[in-house]
């Protein structure tokens, strides 16, 4: 499957999908010392963004998110790319600084934990499938 959606960070990348309904806020709501989403109540609690695809509808929460994102990456612990429905300020930013591939303007329910996505940052398109 090919989705076509709008760059905000080129890049290319590809790995497992983590795919939450849920927006993410990574202030607060993703440790930054182990990349696992802490935010009670949230679907993906528990769950490790590390080297995974992740794909949620858009960010929340503070500005000092971006930096957040910055930090994961700069431990190893970032998504190797991000696609959402509407990528907000936020999330486009920290993707920005920490050089994370990034497509928005995706439907996003197409797609499903588990999937091999590849992310073409450069193009804005997300495609699924074997390597």
């Amino acid at each position: 499957m090919k989705l076509v959606g709008r760059k905000i960070y080129s890049g290319q990348a590809e790995g497992e999908a983590l795919v939450t309904s849920m927006a993410i806020s990574f202030f607060g709501g993703v440790d930054p010392e182990t990349g696992v989403v802490v935010e009670h109540g949230h679907e993906l609690e528990g769950q490790s963004i590390s080297g995974r695809v992740l794909v949620f509808p858009t960010g929340k929460g503070s500005t000092v998110g971006s930096y957040t994102l910055y930090r994961l990456k700069r431990a190893g612990l970032a998504p190797v790319a991000i696609v959402n429905a509407e990528c907000e300020t936020i999330t486009a930013v920290g993707c920005i600084i920490a050089e994370i591939p990034c497509v928005d303007r995706v439907p996003i329910e197409r797609l499903r934990t588990g999937m091999h996505v590849r992310v073409d940052g450069e193009r804005g398109v997300v495609e699924t499938g074997a390597s």
